[in-house]
């Protein structure tokens, strides 16, 4: 499948590549009308020429400076005069036309933009007008100190509408801005699930809901060539949950989305063009995600969905609510959107950083930012501290430093004598220094940042149980649902250990049971892959 969409991109590419370029001809064009306008200069009789050991006449100083004058005046472009009053008739004091190059007469316009994070904290940038969302997060990655891992997004995000939506990588952040209202802002976040589909497609299509106006010889191995080629004709078909324009029910409709729109059928699942009625455009809207669709507008289920169009700033009238069964369905309708809008933009900003991934050297390994570890790697074994800059030694310095701290706390115990930090006080507070553990968050909460941040196995993070004051609780993300793991404590010779598994695994403290299970699945439904992280700007 990937050859095939390689095959198709290239196509693409191509298409553009062969487009003839505009070539500046006003050089071209000038330069015969000024080699027929000078006058043939005669050529010079042996007797002027100059030998090399002859000596030079010098001529007059007033000849020299007319000279000079009719050099400046023929070889450099015209220069503005500071004092126009003291110009003659024949040295005007307007700048000519075009004398000056388009860099310099037309410096690129910025604007200022606002970015918050997820604590609050927000981040004014001032970027040029043409920059896209890529290079706006690359740049609040660069100056926040992240690990820049691909993921980050800006999220566009409606508090009074109740709506976000994450922007697609080619926008132009100056133009999205102007389609929003002052209560909406710009979101810095992470989203692994951004282009998922890419990688499972089968996840987000179920069979049921795509058909193909033309018999698909490939079936699901074509899926996302068939999406991606403009020449195909791709549908997604399902009943959704409508909200009635100007009411507050909702009425179960069949509804099915093609390149032209949304439609919705007034017969039943009947698709025949008599029956199906035009709900929204795609061209002049975007697909949103609903925050809190029960208590704001009344949603059957928690998986609500909205087409905005973009001239809708405040009001709520012309927005287009709809409400899914399930996750699944509601990601499949809003993929399915995305790829009939943009098509082989989305495969074009996917494959970006992958190629600028190939491009790198296989020795440059991302390096572990100061925000993010809080830290800088040193080594104290000489005389003199020094940093250590390659990551791979850092890394490996940690962990023996770590497993040294243990043995050494753990020695000094069995001795009777007091150790900096008790084990047991060890166990209970290293773990809040890391990332993936979130504190005193509720069920609900975690769940929302899970949502947030992608539905992609693996994605976890840890928090205090709100049942157990001694527990904690795992949350993971697997097969686009959400399941919690508490972990207990437990005591073995009179030590306290943690377990996910009613004492079969013991682990010290979280740190190690992270570690474990990002490298065994063990009693999880899948290896912890990605962690929940809110970066301060």
């Amino acid at each position: 499948m990937n050859e095939s969409l390689e095959s198709l991109y290239s196509a693409c590419s191509m298409q553009s590549d062969t487009e003839p370029l505009l070539q500046n001809g006003q050089h071209a064009s000038s330069q015969p009308e000024a080699s027929s306008a000078r006058p043939a200069q005669p050529q010079a009789s042996p007797r002027q020429k100059v030998q090399r050991s002859q000596p030079v006449h010098i001529l007059a100083v007033r000849r020299l400076q007319e000279e000079d004058q009719q050099l400046k005046t023929s070889s450099l472009p015209a220069i503005p005069n500071p004092f126009p009053e003291l110009c003659g008739p024949g040295s005007p004091p307007v700048l000519p036309p075009g004398s000056l190059p388009p860099s310099q007469s037309q410096a690129p316009a910025k604007q200022d933009v606002k970015v918050f994070s997820e604590d609050g904290t927000s981040k004014v940038v001032e970027i040029p007008t043409d920059m896209t969302a890529r290079d706006l997060c690359q740049l609040l990655v660069y100056k926040s100190h992240c690990v820049d891992d691909n993921s980050w997004t800006l999220v566009e995000h409606h508090p009074h509408l109740g709506l976000e939506r994450c922007l697609e990588d080619h926008e132009l952040v100056v133009q999205v801005e102007g389609t929003m209202a002052s209560e909406s802002k710009f979101l810095f976040r992470k989203n692994y699930a951004k282009y998922e589909f890419f990688k499972n497609p089968m996840n987000f299509f179920p069979e049921q809901m795509v058909t193909w106006c033309q018999q698909s010889n490939g079936g699901q191995t074509q899926l996302l060539q068939n999406f991606l080629n403009s020449s195909s004709c791709p549908e997604i078909q399902g009943f959704l949950h409508v909200k009635e324009m100007g009411r507050k029910s909702w009425k179960k409709l069949y509804v099915c989305l093609r390149r032209s729109g949304l439609y919705c059928s007034t017969k039943g699942t009947s698709k025949e063009p008599r029956h199906l009625q035009l709900l929204a455009d795609l061209e002049e809207s975007n697909i949103f995600s609903l925050i809190s669709g029960k208590k704001q507008y009344g949603a059957p289920t928690d998986h609500g969905l909205c087409i905005k169009p973009n001239k809708v700033k405040t009001e709520t009238k012309e927005l287009r609510l709809l409400c899914a069964e399930d996750e699944q369905i509601r990601a499949c309708w809003m993929t399915a959107f995305r790829l009939l809008k943009y098509g082989m933009l989305l495969y074009q900003n996917y494959r970006i950083p992958q190629q600028r991934k190939a491009l790198l050297s296989p020795f440059s390994t991302p390096v572990r930012s100061v925000s993010e570890n809080s830290l800088v790697a040193m080594d104290f074994s000489g005389q003199t501290g020094r940093v250590i800059e390659n990551p791979a030694e850092a890394q490996s310095a940690a962990l023996e430093e770590g497993h040294a701290w243990r043995k050494r706390s753990t020695r000094m115990n069995i001795l009777g004598s007091q150790s900096p930090l008790h084990p047991s006080t060890l166990s209970s507070v290293i773990h809040r220094t890391q990332h993936w553990f979130h504190g005193r968050i509720s069920r609900e909460e975690s769940h929302r940042i899970i949502k947030q941040q992608g539905l992609v196995d693996g994605l976890f993070l840890l928090r205090d149980s709100q049942s157990n004051p001694k527990a904690f609780v795992l949350t993971l993300c697997h097969h686009q649902k959400i399941k919690n793991f508490q972990i207990l404590p437990c005591e073995d010779e009179g030590q306290t250990f943690f377990s996910l598994d009613d004492g079969n695994t013991k682990f010290s403290d979280l740190i190690q049971l992270v570690d474990f299970y990002q490298l065994n699945k063990g009693v999880l439904p899948c290896k912890l892959k990605h962690h929940c992280i809110r970066v301060a700007l």
